[in-house]
């Protein structure tokens, strides 16, 4: 499925991304594809995950001396 998305694009970055799809021989949209595929996935891996952090909220009772020490 495809959605339209009208944007303005500083156009030394897009003069640079329209240099680097030639290049490759790839349309433009594929590289405009993959660069937000790319974004959503940095930010996703940026948040820690909810069973991390209850693992860890469950763990710091018992272990508060020991991360007070690690973290000097």
């Amino acid at each position: 499925m495809k959605d339209t998305l009208v944007s303005e694009v500083n156009s030394e970055i897009l003069a640079a991304v329209r240099a680097l799809a030639e290049e490759e021989g790839e349309p433009l949209q594929a590289l405009i594809d993959e660069a937000l595929a790319d974004l959503v996935e940095k930010h996703a891996k940026s948040k820690p995950r909810l069973h991390v952090m209850e693992a860890y909220a469950t763990s710091h009772q018992p272990y508060t001396s020991l991360y007070q020490k690690l973290a000097k």
